[in-house]
């Protein structure tokens, strides 16, 4: 998906209070009540329709419902990002694809509120995972917090990055460098891009009003990605598990505030 001018766009107090009015919905959406939706034996279009159901409940819109790729030339047709096990990002929800025990799957929304976007994503465990995938669930997140962390006026892109790629390397596990977090506001996707890797220190200076979407993609092994048929779901291209955590995460003069976790 294409990033929007490159100019960052620094964000109000009422713009980001929209945004977070819809990171709540976000946030009740994954923390709340998928946490007793997933379960082994559903399909992954079951979580797209709950999902879709729950966003429209509040007079919302599902920001990724008809968005276009990256040429153009095919929508997405489904309200959430579903991904299983080897999915990094962007898996279709459908009717045949089943959870498992021991699956892992990342559920990732957007929502529309008076023309402001947010976006969140998370990892679950689908019943009892092994020990493996449970840590790199638990890495992920951790990673996506101490990124999260270095979002203070007069830091820098680098500083995001580096702590992210810190993390996630000091637990034995690896990013996905060709993909990255990036601007939200009046579109899903802003500049800058915000990589997961990276040196501390370099990198546009982050500003008060500045709103990013954070999301480190971690995988247990070393691998490139590669897309799918259908130009949307993105997989590792050795299939190997792979987790995702994001949050929409705005500057404020008092430092940092997660919009989608209220």
């Amino acid at each position: 998906m294409s990033i929007k001018k490159c100019i960052l766009k620094l964000k109000t107090r009422d713009e980001i209070k929209k945004i977070k009015i819809a990171g709540k919905v976000a946030s009740d959406l994954l923390y709340d009540k998928l946490d007793c939706f997933i379960k082994p034996g559903i399909s992954t279009k079951s979580i797209d329709n709950f999902s879709e159901k729950y966003i429209r409940s509040f007079n919302m819109i599902p920001a990724f419902l008809g968005i276009k790729n990256i040429d153009g030339s095919n929508s997405f047709p489904a309200s959430v990002c579903v991904s299983v096990n080897d999915e990094i990002v962007h898996g279709i929800p459908n009717d045949y694809k089943i959870l498992k025990y021991g699956d892992i799957v990342s559920v990732d929304v957007g929502i529309i509120y008076k023309g402001y976007y947010c976006d969140a994503a998370r990892t679950y465990s689908v019943g009892k995972v092994d020990c493996i995938a449970k840590k790199l669930i638990n890495v992920t997140e951790l990673s996506l917090y101490d990124g999260i962390c270095k979002m203070l006026s007069g830091n820098k892109i680098g500083d995001i990055s580096n702590a992210i790629q810190k993390t996630v390397e000091k637990h034995g596990f690896f990013v996905i460098k060709d993909l990255v977090g990036h601007g939200i506001g009046k579109s899903l996707h802003e500049y800058p891009q915000v990589p997961n890797y990276g040196k501390s220190g370099v990198g546009i200076e982050l500003l008060s009003g500045t709103v990013l979407a954070i999301e480190p993609m971690v995988s247990i092994s070393d691998c490139g990605i590669f897309m799918l048929n259908d130009l949307w779901t993105i997989v590792t291209s050795d299939g190997s598990l792979s987790a995702h955590f994001e949050h929409t995460v705005a500057i404020t003069d008092n430092g940092y505030e997660i919009l989608t976790k209220v």
